[in-house]
């Protein structure tokens, strides 16, 4: 049963060990449950409006204006930083800096827990991260942190993040601010 973590130190707590595999087409993840996408938007709108220091983390596929789907993307996720009042950190390096991180001078995103630490972040939205990379970053923000995770992906989805909405692309985004919108008005934000 997937958790808010901190979950352990140790590689075994990871989601698909406990039996929580990313949801089919059309359909997200919450916690453990295959729900709606409406749903769990709703519910990551609501996490990111109410835990502190929420903040967006955009990947390479977005930061870069690589085709036009990212560039619409990019300003899609400036918007949504703007509704959830959140703000965005990039995750546009995935080199490692050894020996030594100083998290108020960079970001690492190879060590994504020092910087949700460093910054108390207890929401935080993964999009346009590649795969490979979110996959590794979800399980040790799960494993170190009780930061509430949400990756919006444009692929299967991330079975360690709490919610995960699969096959995102900027029509879903839109529909996303919208539903972000309306549940900021349910709780008395607007």
């Amino acid at each position: 049963m997937a958790k808010l973590g901190p979950a352990q130190y140790s590689p075994y707590p990871v989601a698909v060990y406990e039996g929580v595999l990313n949801p089919p087409p059309g359909k997200a993840l919450l916690f453990n449950d295959i729900v709606d996408e409406e749903t769990a938007m709703r519910e990551a709108a609501k996490a990111m409006l109410t835990r502190e220091n929420a903040t967006i983390f955009p990947g390479p596929q977005v930061l870069y204006a690589w085709n036009e789907e990212a560039k619409k993307k990019a300003k899609l996720i400036k918007e949504m930083a703007e509704v959830l009042n959140a703000k965005i950190i990039p995750m546009y390096d995935y080199r490692p800096k050894y020996p030594k991180i100083d998290p108020d001078i960079e970001i690492n995103p190879n060590h994504p827990n020092l910087t949700i630490w460093h910054n108390k972040i207890k929401a935080c939205i993964f999009i346009g991260v590649h795969c490979h990379y979110a996959n590794v970053a979800l399980k040790i923000i799960r494993s170190e942190t009780d930061c509430f995770t949400i990756a919006m992906c444009s692929m299967a989805g991330h079975e360690d993040a709490m919610i995960t909405v699969r096959d995102q692309h900027s029509e879903d985004l839109e529909k996303f601010i919208e539903i972000a919108k309306e549940v900021k008005k349910e709780l008395g934000l607007a």
